[in-house]
């Protein structure tokens, strides 16, 4: 096994993914020039503008890149981070095509990004920014319902998005179909109930489905259920928060270690993930927080003894210079990229099982789906037959009833099972059901590739197969 701690080349993000891709592609039969068309990306946008802020002209420069058209419009996030550039966008627009084709939701692959840090400005100067942005990428079709739809993603939410929908609107005043032009907004903007959890909540359906086979929980060392299971998570952010708030209050998990900027804390007999969470919304940090030991280098507690670490902020996190100290045999990858190529060759030459990101985090764009169909169809999921199940139930429980009556004391129903049979799916259950169910589909075709393979060692790799085997698919039906 190779030394991560030996002096070596740690590839950047975009170079880790580019390795990963190689390392599928070498084991399929792709025709010739098709492996390339798939790898590069199709074009990039760079975009310098200014907003008139504090008396004076702010210069800002944003991206926006489009990896692959096989399937249009292209789906993927924007970012505010003063971290953004061009190579990073790449990688993560490359990556977005083959999450999207994993996870069967019809877009290609695009992503964004704004190099600014959205602390250093307030609320109205961030939606001066956000719009200006928003309509240099709107004029060239870099925003558009059918074209290029956009998300939240690291340093924007809702908020950004009702500003980039209205922005598109004004703009494209007789557009029907203008709210379809980006994903995640707020609910009175023409969004769509569980997409603020839905990566998180993806990770948590990720981890039901994996520890539903137990030839693959064998394979990383680890036995039983979720329930009691010692979880890290780095980064409680929106993804972090709702897969650590998920996973221990449903699933019985214990969170004994919490990794933010500032630090982290640890606690053997698990943290209080909400209460944490509203700790840092208060005073901007952990810091000082009751109950739990702080540790001020919070990268060591990455190496802390558990059963899954859920790296869920940054790329790179896990490295050639932390990998051998990583003790959690189950590593589920919440975030993008946060484990580098080499990083990752070492723990899997170690044993560690990797649920990659392609993935593990596929619950955002999946629920983006739904909205992006939601807004197209201009009706709410469940509004049609919710009524027209619980009167199809309310006829199942009137028997019932009946019957528990005629037998009397020999039968009952179990206490609350009318009111909860009684009640139809509306557009929270019906979006969670779907999930839950592209998220189980995605696994399977995976593991499929992983175990009926003897070349294919690792999750990652079963991912790729799947996914540009997909892509190479379209791709050939196009006539390419």
């Amino acid at each position: 096994m190779s030394d991560p701690n030996a002096p070596s080349f740690e590839p950047s993000f975009r170079e880790s993914v580019d390795i990963m891709f190689n390392r599928a592609v070498a084991l399929m039969d792709l025709p010739p020039g098709l492996e390339e068309k798939i790898r590069v990306c199709n074009a990039t946008y760079t975009v310098r503008f200014g907003v008139r802020l504090r008396g004076k002209i702010e210069t800002f420069t944003g991206y926006r890149s489009v990896h692959s058209e096989h399937m249009e419009p292209v789906k993927g996030g924007i970012r505010f981070s003063l971290g953004v550039n061009q190579n990073e966008v790449e990688a993560l627009a490359a990556l977005m095509s083959y999450k999207c084709a994993l996870v069967e939701t019809p877009f290609g692959g695009s992503k964004g990004g704004l190099c600014i840090d959205p602390r250093a400005w307030d609320d109205d100067e961030m939606e001066k920014i956000t719009r200006r942005f928003a309509y240099e990428l709107i004029k060239r079709d870099l925003i558009n319902p059918s074209q290029n739809v956009p998300a939240p993603d690291m340093g924007t939410g809702e908020r950004e998005m009702a500003w980039i929908a209205d922005q598109y609107k004004r703009m494209n005043t007789t557009d029907i179909n203008g709210a379809a032009c980006v994903t995640g907004k707020p609910i009175n903007a023409g969004g769509i109930q569980g997409r603020v959890e839905a990566t998180g909540r993806g990770v948590q359906y990720a981890l039901q489905e994996f520890f539903r086979h137990p030839e693959d929980i064998k394979a990383a060392g680890l036995s039983g259920t979720l329930d009691g299971k010692r979880i890290v998570v780095q980064g409680l952010g929106n993804v972090g928060y709702h897969a650590a708030k998920f996973l221990s209050e449903e699933d019985g998990s214990i969170i004994t270690g919490i990794i933010e900027r500032d630090g982290a804390l640890t606690e053997a007999g698990g943290l209080d993930v909400e209460a944490v969470h509203k700790w840092i919304a208060k005073n901007g940090g952990i810091k000082d927080y009751p109950g739990a030991t702080y540790v001020k280098d919070g990268a060591k507690v990455l190496e802390l003894d558990c059963d899954i670490l859920i790296p869920a902020a940054l790329e790179g996190v896990i490295n050639m210079g932390n990998a051998a100290n990583v003790k959690a045999p189950l590593i589920i990858e919440a975030a993008n990229g946060p484990v580098t190529a080499g990083a990752d060759e070492f723990l899997r030459e170690k044993g560690c099982v990797i649920i990659p990101d392609m993935y593990a985090n596929a619950g955002g764009v999946t629920v983006s789906y739904f909205e992006w169909v939601k807004n197209l169809s201009h009706i709410r999921f469940g509004r049609m037959q919710r009524r027209q199940e619980e009167a199809r139930h309310e006829l199942i429980v009137g028997e019932l009833q009946r019957l528990s009556e005629h037998l009397g004391d020999q039968w009952s129903m179990t206490p609350n099972f009318k009111q909860k049979y009684l009640r139809g799916a509306g557009e929270l259950e019906l979006v969670r059901s779907g999930l839950d169910d592209t998220m189980r589909t995605a696994y399977q075709a995976m593991r499929e590739v992983w175990h009926s393979r003897d070349d294919v060692h690792d999750l990652r790799t079963a991912a790729y197969l799947v996914s540009i085997g997909r892509i190479a698919s379209s791709y050939k039906a196009k006539g390419l």
